[in-house]
């Protein structure tokens, strides 16, 4: 034993932040962790063996109740007993009493209740996994909580759960505490919970003034993207690979769609004739349906893969390696890694098509955001707002087609003139017709009928008035009544 006792002062345990052991005599200490928690600890000696006993966190003991429980510690050392031995015993006495006491009044445990509570709200989630990472916070966190009945559970022993973690990974401990709270809210809301009842993980007027503030380490965090400018470069890469996860990636980046959204689509959901891609609700995170316009390159990656597939209507247009299973969730970043872009993100090139359309066009934003599947407006304005831009996301969508295959046709381009002048190996046979010839130029004879230059995959220089990204050669977009003009190069 130290040669004194009281050498803390409640001013002092306060103010102390330091990690390591602080002494209040008599086998009493404070221990603070590098993580800032703090703890009242009791030691002694036995038969030349150092034993300690933690008397709980400062947050719900005070320098009070230490001292009175190291007195009581001293007291039972002096009568030949053990502390260690007593606090089993005691605790093994109100597990017992607990039992029985829930036994009498067949109140669930914070276990039972939990699941029960996960299974009825499952359905109204958004994702499949979130059920999954309730169970885990829960199981993994809130261990001390499951085997005591709800109406049983006080704020000690929510401090008890959330303090471990609540500065080492503080996003885990606020998301466990919200669910703690609302799981025994719906406890109370079933009767299970008498009144009256305060939450006891209750947040403002409660665990607000028992833990300690936490400090936020880490800003937001976005998904890393590929610069825009540098997208034609990656997606000329991209069309030379040879793989389901090629033609997915490539999907991906035409639509400007989730990863998810194009692994798991289906020939069902693709409207050949009209080109359009009409993804369902419950696969879209903003829960409403979504459709697509198809542009040409995404035309060609759909007839490539229904020659491979043997397309049925549930059928996916991308399937895995397993028979009936979509592509892997992990196929297409694997991919990114293969070609050297693992410091990427898929979700990433989302934000490259946001980006060219705010930097390089004239594409209204909410007509940019509607093509991201993002909702536009509050309530009152979708309220009105019920159209979805189809044909002006059209028009947008074969520009950043153009944009993406700008360097492809540049080397194609090149190509051609290195053949025109000879420099390419001798042809067999008759030379294809010149450029011009194709698409109409000034000879007379080469001139064709307006109907023909709409054609689908006839190509075309398309101009849009004010926008000069169309002025790329794309293909003749038809639009019902509304036609693209066809312009002179």
């Amino acid at each position: 034993m130290g040669r004194g006792i009281f050498k803390l002062s409640a001013r002092s345990v306060e103010t102390l932040t330091k990690p390591g052991w602080y002494g209040d005599g008599g086998g009493l200490g404070l221990r603070i962790f590098p993580n800032g928690s703090k703890r009242w600890v009791f030691r002694w000696e036995r038969n030349n063996q150092r034993r300690e006993m933690g008397f709980g966190p400062v947050a719900s003991v005070s320098l009070s109740t230490a001292r009175r429980k190291a007195e009581e510690a001293r007291e039972l050392l002096a009568a030949g007993g053990d502390p260690m031995e007593a606090k089993r015993e005691r605790e093994e006495a109100a597990t017992a009493a607990v039992d029985e006491a829930r036994a009498k009044s067949a109140t669930p445990t914070f276990g039972e209740y939990a699941n029960t509570y996960i299974e009825s709200q499952r359905a109204g989630w958004r994702t499949v996994k979130h059920h999954v990472h309730w169970r885990a916070t829960i199981e993994n966190h809130a261990k001390n909580l499951l085997d005591m009945p709800v109406d049983a559970i006080t704020t000690e022993d929510v401090l008890e759960a959330l303090q471990p973690i609540w500065l080492t990974i503080s996003p885990t401990a606020g998301i466990l505490r919200g669910r703690i709270e609302t799981i025994l809210d719906a406890a109370k809301a079933n009767k299970l919970i008498a009144a009256p009842w305060e939450n006891p993980a209750r947040w403002r007027g409660n665990l607000l003034h028992l833990l300690p503030r936490q400090k936020r380490k880490y800003g937001v965090r976005h998904h890393p993207a590929v610069p825009y400018q540098d997208v034609p470069k990656f997606y000329a890469r991209l069309v030379e690979r040879p793989a389901t996860a090629a033609r997915a990636l490539q999907m991906i980046i035409l639509c400007a769609t989730r990863t998810a959204e194009t692994r798991l689509a289906t020939w069902r959901e693709f409207n050949m004739i009209d080109r359009i891609w009409t993804i369902p609700g419950h696969r879209i995170k903003a829960g409403r349906e979504h459709r697509i316009p198809l542009t040409e390159s995404c035309m060609e990656i759909l007839r490539e893969q229904a020659a491979l597939t043997k397309p049925r209507p549930d059928g996916y247009v991308f399937p895995g390696c397993t028979p009936g299973r979509p592509l892997h969730q992990m196929a297409v970043l694997m991919l990114l890694r293969r070609m050297k872009m693992a410091q990427f993100t898929v979700h990433g090139f989302r934000s490259s098509f946001r980006d060219y359309m705010g930097d390089m066009t004239d594409h209204q934003e909410s007509v940019v955001e509607m093509a991201l599947a993002h909702q536009v407006g509050d309530e009152t304005v979708r309220a009105y707002r019920r159209g979805d831009a189809f044909r002006k996301r059209t028009i947008m969508m074969a520009d950043w087609e153009n944009y993406l295959i700008s360097r492809l046709t540049a080397e194609k381009e090149t190509a051609d003139e290195i053949e025109d002048v000879g420099l390419s190996k001798p042809r067999r046979g008759p030379r294809p017709a010149s450029r011009d010839k194709v698409h109409g130029g000034s000879e007379a004879g080469s001139k064709k009928p307006e109907a023909e230059l709409f054609r689908v995959g006839c190509e075309q220089p398309v101009e849009v008035s004010g926008n000069p990204n169309t002025r790329l050669l794309q293909p003749c977009v038809e639009l019902g009544p509304m036609l693209i003009r066809v312009g002179p190069r």
